[in-house]
Parts: C-alpha cells; structure tokens; sequence
C-alpha cells in the first residue's frame, strides 16, 4: 500500500484540493455553543459529515442531543437519512453525541473518488448549516 508518510502526504492532498475546489468558510466550530461542531471526516473506506456534541457534562450533552433529536423530521429535510447515536465512543474512548451522513466507496487514498466525497461534503454539510442556521436559537436555548 503507503508507507506512512505517502499517506499523511496524500490525506494532505486530498484536504487542501477539497479547500481549493469549494472555497468557502465553513461554520464547524463556530456555533458559538461550546463543544458542538460540525466536521468533515474522510478514510480509506468513506467520507462523512457529523453533528458532534462534546460536552463533558452529560445532562448539557443530553439537552442539546434531543434538542436536535427533536428535530429530527426537519434535519431530514435538510440532509436525508442520517445516523444518530446518543453514546458514541471515539477512538480515545470519550463519549459523545453524534449525529452522522456518510458515503461508502471514498477513499482519500483513491484520486478518482475525491471529487464525489468532495460533493457529498459540500451537498451535506450545507444542509447541515442551512438547518443550523434556521433552528440555531431553538438550539441553544437549553
């Protein structure tokens, strides 16, 4: 396959093309709610576009989760199915809240699949923040 540093090298390729093909400023950490983001994520199996709550606090972590979850037919609306879980274990073993589109067949290690995982990151998170943007003061009044 790659050695380590071919690999860095071409996810390193694969964010700044994506930057370069679809410039635009994304709001992910800027919700002005902290620890609640917005973020792109790609492997070597697929790419995804995720709602993470991170709060250490679980009773603020559970409010705004269901906050969202009660949403949940308008987010639809906005970016089709999603995965959602409530106790998702990163690999560092913190628990948070997610909420998750993803696209099997995307590879950061295959050029030829870059320009669709760069489509489905703009269609999706897009409606990520066009659904933000309408529901943001529901949102945080928790």
């Amino acid at each position: 396959m790659f050695s380590k540093e071919e690999a860095q090298q071409l996810k390193k390729e694969f964010w700044t093309a994506f930057g370069k093909s679809f410039p635009r400023k994304w709001i992910l950490y800027d919700t002005k709610v902290k620890d609640f983001s917005f973020k792109f994520y790609a492997d070597k199996k697929k790419a995804e576009v995720s709602l993470d709550i991170e709060m250490k606090d679980e009773v603020f972590r559970d409010a705004y989760y269901n906050k969202i979850w009660s949403l949940e037919d308008m987010l639809k609306d906005y970016i089709g199915d999603f995965y959602k879980e409530e106790f998702y274990t990163l690999e560092n073993g913190k628990v948070i809240s997610r909420i998750w589109v993803e696209k099997e067949g995307i590879s950061v290690f295959n050029k030829n699949t870059w320009r669709e995982a760069f489509e489905f990151f703009v269609e999706k998170m897009d409606g990520f923040e066009r659904f933000y943007n309408e529901f943001e003061d529901f949102i945080k009044d928790v």
